[in-house]
């Protein structure tokens, strides 16, 4: 008997015990997946295949999976659908030079700098831009802790916003503390599924904590003697908002390691580059020793500002020497 649209229709629907989730959080052995009903804990069935370059972890938040449920509330992933994108760093320790998979299928990365305690890197802001770059994910810089701004501080301030503001990306000035610049950062995250991204210190759990009051994540105090801060953040944790979308609290990082950009195309990832790059003699043109190089010509006449052209030979230097924490 030849079987009707509606049966082989039904061939596709999957079984029972199998949901469709998203990984909410992901400690390495387990994760958590959420779906539309619940959050069940979950492992990774087998060995996934890791892609190309492999990574520290084949699952990673903001991943949509599908779990097989177990009869103890547990589920194994059976299924990881493929990425839109993804947010990675160098990997530390044992695992140096493979890539560390912050987060996956996002719709932009804030990189988290605090006023002061700890101060502002802007070496760390601009190598989490060259990987956003790289990854084609919207960026933006967060400023936290504006309660701490001193007259001594104003000067740094300014030109921290206008060398990223004056080149495209948001420069949001806020306090968790105080309230100030947060309705302005709600709207910013409203409906997209953003990141925190930042050295231990400068605040990001307690902006969501301001973000969303009843979660309550746990956060510590700069340390008076090294003047960074404390690692509270243990593992990558997306959050619902009550104002529409989602965002996902970040372990503080000291170093964020560059991974799989070759020297002549790292001037590609530095937006205000762009419009002079043509201008070069050689089209792969580093921008370092090369003669006739519109970029250098560009920092000479101040369209390009030393600090970023300097951040931006830090990083060739750590790619040609193949330590990514170089010139950090």
């Amino acid at each position: 008997m030849t079987s009707s649209p509606e049966t082989d229709r039904t061939s596709d629907i999957p079984p029972i015990d199998l949901v469709a989730g998203t990984v909410i959080r992901s400690t390495g052995s387990w994760c958590d997946v959420r779906t539309d009903e619940e959050t069940i804990p979950a492992r990774v069935r087998g060995r996934f295949q890791l892609g190309e370059h492999g990574a520290t972890s084949p699952v990673a938040v903001g991943d949509r999976v599908m779990v097989k449920r177990n009869a103890d509330a547990t589920g194994i992933i059976t299924h990881i659908d493929d990425r839109k994108n993804q947010l990675g760093r160098r990997g530390a320790g044992r695992r140096v030079g493979r890539e560390h998979i912050l987060v996956a299928n996002i719709d932009c990365v804030w990189i988290v700098q605090s006023i002061r305690l700890p101060r502002p890197n802007a070496g760390f802001v601009d190598r989490v831009l060259v990987t956003a770059e790289a990854s084609e994910i919207p960026a933006g810089i967060v400023l936290n802790k504006s309660d701490l701004i001193r007259g001594k501080h104003t000067g740094t301030i300014a030109e921290l916003r206008n060398n990223y503001a004056h080149i495209g990306y948001p420069v949001l000035t806020v306090s968790a503390k105080t309230g100030e610049g947060m309705d302005t950062l709600r709207e910013h995250l409203a409906g997209k599924t953003s990141v925190f991204t930042g050295p231990s210190g400068v605040g990001k759990s307690s902006l969501i904590n301001v973000l969303e009051p009843n979660l309550e994540i746990r956060t510590s105090h700069v340390s008076t003697k090294t003047r960074r801060g404390r690692h509270t953040t243990a593992c990558a944790t997306l959050f619902s908002l009550t104002s529409g979308g989602c965002i996902v609290d970040t372990p503080g990082v000291r170093e964020f390691g560059v991974l799989y950009i070759d020297p002549w195309e790292l001037s590609h990832y530095f937006i205000e580059f762009k419009s002079y790059i043509e201008g070069c003699r050689f089209p792969t043109c580093t921008h370092d020793h090369e003669p006739d190089c519109a970029v250098k010509q560009g920092v000479k006449e101040g369209g390009i500002s030393e600090q970023r052209y300097q951040s931006y030979m830090n990083i060739l230097d750590a790619i040609r020497l193949g330590d990514k924490d170089v010139g950090r």
